[in-house]
């Protein structure tokens, strides 16, 4: 049968915490961390949390991943609460998964499917939908055999978000083809950027990309500093399109600032893949502001999850600034022990607070189109001189001589260079 729209609403979820389990992305996230995580990520798909359930193993069924007393603890509460769908916190293989729907009689999926859909329904731009529509088809290719008739159609509830042709689970030429095509699209999405990027390459302007956690307050950030007007929410990756915005440092240059998708732990391999056209402003950007949520207990953890994401993005060696988000929500006794140094800046996105803070740090880091110090003496005939440079310098001295202004001033590089005619003898 197709799947119900009550999937949308009736969820369980299940953390398997396997001690011989391991991964590319493994970090020391607790089981109660790790469900309350699946929790987040089940909310924000838009499902209605009616029971959860946890196993500690030293490794898990192969045929299952849970043991059968276990599975079977969790077919009678599943059947109790009216349940229409499974949650696991692991991922499951094609095999494992079908077993357990068997078992279980209702329909079943992993935190990498989970997290697919989310970021299906939040992809806004036909950038951000073709490449969700890539790592759904590659997560799904694997997964065909034993699943004809119940996924020949589209449904209305989690994981039912499918990539938009009908029947393609059941052709794997169909969907090998779907693949090729979509790549091409990529492909030119890739090429368009990279022209975009020359373009902009071909000015001395920086770019700064914010990467973090999701929810770590990215997109609140971005718009305190640019008054973009991105969607800021509290549910988990509400931004999946990358936006850039040109902001003004204290010092008066211009740089772009990019608000990226936000990690997570064992983000699928298939999303890093598909998403790096939209990373590769990540991998481009001259200062990377890492924003942390200075409140979350696993903020360490969450640290270091988003620096593996960025290995694998090759950008472990670049140069960063650590940015600890959401202090308004701290005590004032926490708040007075905080200190920044040279790479760390505390602040509150959403109240605005330290902002000033954190943008004397960027200028400090930035070394696109230098500030040089002059001495100038424009006359006062030359009001579009003086007013750029009011507008795109800092004045540190000015006086009047007869007709002329005498002036000490700091301005970015590309400027000096249009005011030789003006500098002082």
């Amino acid at each position: 049968m197709p799947p119900s729209a009550r999937q949308a609403r009736n969820a369980a979820t299940v953390d398997v915490t396997a001690g011989t389990h391991t991964d590319d992305y493994a970090v020391p996230f607790d089981a109660d961390e790790s469900l309350a995580e699946l929790k987040e990520l089940t909310l924000g798909a838009g499902a209605e949390i009616v029971g959860e359930i946890m196993q500690r193993r030293s490794h898990p069924e192969p045929a299952t991943l849970i043991g059968k007393g276990k599975l079977e603890e969790l077919k009678a509460a599943a059947s109790m609460v009216n349940a229409d769908l499974i949650i696991f916190d692991h991922e499951l293989s094609p095999s494992q998964q079908r077993n357990l729907e068997k078992a279980v009689h209702c329909r079943v999926l992993d935190r990498t499917q989970l997290i697919l859909d989310i970021f299906a329904r939040h992809a806004r731009t036909r950038e951000g939908q073709i490449q969700v529509e890539l790592a759904q088809l590659e997560y799904l290719l694997p997964r065909l055999a034993g699943r004809g008739v119940e996924m020949s159609q589209l449904g209305g509830g989690i994981g039912t978000r499918g990539p938009g042709e009908t029947q393609l689970e059941t052709d794997r030429r169909k969907i090998h083809r779907r693949i090729r095509h979509v790549k091409e699209q990529l492909d030119d999405v890739k090429r368009i950027r990279a022209q975009q990027r020359q373009r902009r390459e071909s000015a001395p302007v920086a770019t700064i990309a914010l990467v973090g956690y999701t929810n770590a307050g990215k997109s609140t950030l971005f718009n305190s500093l640019t008054n973009a007007g991105v969607v800021a929410s509290a549910r988990m990756f509400a931004t999946l399109d990358p936006t850039l915005r040109a902001i003004t440092l204290p010092s008066k240059r211009q740089v772009l600032l990019s608000d990226t998708v936000g990690f997570i732990r064992n983000l699928p391999h298939t999303l890093v893949s598909a998403f790096r056209a939209t990373l590769e402003e990540v991998q481009r950007a001259t200062l990377l502001l890492h924003i942390t949520d200075a409140t979350s207990p696993t903020a360490a953890e969450q640290m270091a999850q988003v620096e593996k994401v960025l290995t694998e993005l090759e950008c472990a060696g670049k140069k960063r600034i650590l940015v600890m988000n959401k202090i308004d929500l701290l005590t004032p006794e926490q708040r007075a022990a905080l200190a920044d140094d040279a790479d760390t800046v505390h602040v509150s996105a959403a109240r605005g607070l330290h902002l000033n803070h954190l943008l004397e740090a960027v200028d400090r880091h930035i070394t696109e189109d230098p500030v040089r110090t002059m001495r100038l003496r424009v006359p006062q005939s030359e009001g579009k001189v003086l007013a750029t440079l009011e507008g795109k310098g800092n004045i540190l001295r000015r006086r009047y001589i007869a007709g002329a202004v005498d002036m000490e001033v700091e301005v970015p590089e590309s400027l000096a260079r249009r005011l030789t005619a003006f500098v002082k003898k």
